[in-house]
């Protein structure tokens, strides 16, 4: 995990809640840009961690609870938008980070993003959202199959570690390698891993956007849309639809680039978000 000696990325983890929270970063002066994951890992966001810092930055990419490398295990309450939003904020008490802070989502992560900043559950400088749930825009079929409790209790592991290898294939696009797809699945072969995403699927409701809209509306706050253009899975006409109808956002449009821009154009992205969150 490293890319130059400078820049080398590290994990590390603090205690939330008496569970391990665990978040990769570079460990350096600069102001802190928290960055959120959604249905996958802070594994979305390695490609750009390195060239954050380089422009003075210090990233700082969590594991929310019970995904990726962190601890503890999500429920169906604990797993929605609005309780993960109250978790990274007691996240970034324990990393003692105070003031203004910039933040970017990906994906549902961009959910919460959205709700830290028109809830106020966070004092958000500057808001990043890529490839991010947005209005009515979730949750796909693949991640609303799991809102029945039946489907759940029915999926193997075999089933569910298929279905996401079919799904990560999907989001990284011609980034898609055999590598690649197995480092990002790692997490889910554990069964406390594959239960809290399926509460995070179970949890995935419109409403938590859709209901952010006219705090969005009035919100000053400078906004940076990055979105792959052939994302199949959150289409950039809802982030055009966004750039139009809420105030102070900008939108960068990445070519071919799917659900993980970040992936497929890390250069690309990462100077988009250095420019925006140096600004």
């Amino acid at each position: 995990m490293s890319a130059t000696p400078e820049t080398r990325v590290l994990r590390t983890a603090v205690q939330v809640g008496g569970e391990s929270a665990s978040y990769l970063t570079v460990e350096r002066d600069g102001p802190v840009v928290l960055l959120l994951h959604g249905t996958y890992w802070s594994r979305v966001w390695l490609p750009v961690l390195g060239r954050l810092a380089q422009a003075g930055l210090r990233p700082v990419a969590v594991d929310l609870p019970g995904l990726g490398r962190s601890g503890g295990e999500l429920t169906l309450e604990t797993a929605a938008v609005p309780a993960l939003a109250e978790w990274v904020a007691r996240f970034t008490a324990a990393l003692k980070v105070s003031g203004p802070v910039a933040v970017a989502g990906h994906d549902i992560g961009g959910g919460v993003a959205q709700h830290l900043l028109a809830r106020g559950r966070l004092e958000v400088s500057r808001l990043a959202l890529l490839d991010s749930v947005t209005y009515d825009s979730w949750p796909v079929p693949s991640v609303a199959r799991f809102r029945d409790p039946e489907a759940v209790a029915a999926t193997t592991a075999d089933e569910f570690l298929a279905a996401r290898r079919r799904v990560v294939a999907a989001a990284l696009a011609g980034a898609a390698t055999e590598e690649r797809i197995t480092d990002y699945l790692a997490p889910w072969s554990a069964a406390r891993v594959r239960r809290s995403r399926m509460a995070m699927a179970g949890a995935a409701d419109s409403r938590y956007t859709r209901d952010l809209v006219p705090a969005l509306q009035r919100s000053a706050t400078p906004k940076l849309l990055v979105w792959g253009e052939d994302d199949g899975f959150q289409k950039v006409e809802y982030a055009e639809r966004f750039a139009s109808e809420i105030p102070q956002t900008t939108l960068v449009r990445v070519p071919r680039a799917g659900h993980i821009p970040m992936e497929n154009a890390p250069g690309r992205v990462a100077r988009a978000l250095a420019d925006f969150f140096t600004a």
